[in-house]
């Protein structure tokens, strides 16, 4: 994928991802049922033609995703920068800086994340991550130096991520947590387009504890061939009452602002797995 030309490996992995899509009864169901919550509009459910039209772009877009992730390594940072913008709220993640407490960004699974913390490393701010462990481990190992070839430290999801991520805000860094699944099945149940569903409680735990600012943000594929981002304004996320119950609202006020980057663009929304009741 790096080496093949770009718009090749977009087409490519577009069709294939595609072909997937039309095949796997299980994923595009699950897509399907996901990307109809985003549409939903008054509770009213969107029109079949318009549902199975996103559901068609959604696999179309994770083909893109996944050549743009693969290109990223062997392109130029420079050139990286001219085509990434943060349309909306990049002021939030400078006056984080100025404070030195840290910073949190909350990310659904929506378009290439890793060109957000590639061009983050751009402007000096860099970007750690968690990723789920891959098997077998010199997968994970490719998979984490690609992504630090760019700026993006990576840490596996286990029990020391806490720690490396509290280091990180405490010395006034940048944390990135990917948080629309609950992969670790512990997470807190909030409302979420119309549903109660479990959310990771990270992002909201972190912030109660090391005062870093919380922020939400999506980073979108196109126009074209650039990228662009939108950053929330900082949610509110001071200790009132008992530390469960304020993760609690500080998750659910970060899943209203996740709600609203998802329907900028419900077909770019990855998520294959099962999210709400019948998916």
């Amino acid at each position: 994928m790096e080496r093949l030309p770009e718009r090749v490996d977009v087409a490519i992995a577009k069709r294939l991802a595609t072909l997937f899509g039309r095949r796997s009864t299980g994923a595009r169901g699950n897509l399907r049922t996901n990307v109809s919550h985003a549409l939903r509009v008054d509770d009213h459910d969107p029109d079949e033609g318009l549902l199975a039209r996103f559901v068609e772009r959604g696999f179309e877009s994770y083909g893109q995703y996944w050549a743009e992730g693969a290109k990223l390594p062997g392109i130029k940072p420079e050139h990286v920068f001219s085509r990434f913008r943060i349309g909306e709220g990049l002021e939030y993640l400078y006056d984080a800086k100025t404070k030195g407490l840290g910073t949190i960004i909350a990310l659904p699974h929506i378009g290439s994340w890793e060109w957000g913390g590639s061009y983050l490393n751009s402007l000096g701010l860099g970007m750690t991550a968690v990723a789920e462990d891959l098997e077998p481990p010199e997968l994970f190992a490719w998979f984490k130096a690609k992504r630090e070839s760019i700026g993006i430290r990576i840490e596996p999801l286990d029990e020391h991520a806490g720690t490396v991520l509290l280091q990180t805000l405490k010395d006034g860094g940048v944390v990135g947590l990917l948080c629309d699944r609950d992969i670790q099945g512990n997470g807190i149940e909030v409302e979420f387009f119309g549903e109660r569903v479990r959310l990771p409680a990270g992002p909201a735990t972190l912030a109660l504890r090391t005062g870093a600012t919380l922020v939400g943000a999506a980073c979108y594929s196109g126009p074209g061939r650039d990228h662009f981002a939108v950053i929330t304004r900082p949610i509110a996320a001071e200790r009132i009452g008992r530390l469960r119950e304020d993760v609690t609202r500080v998750t659910q006020a970060l899943a209203v602002e996740l709600e609203g980057l998802i329907r900028r663009a419900p077909e770019q929304w990855h998520v294959l797995q099962p999210r709400f009741d019948g998916a």
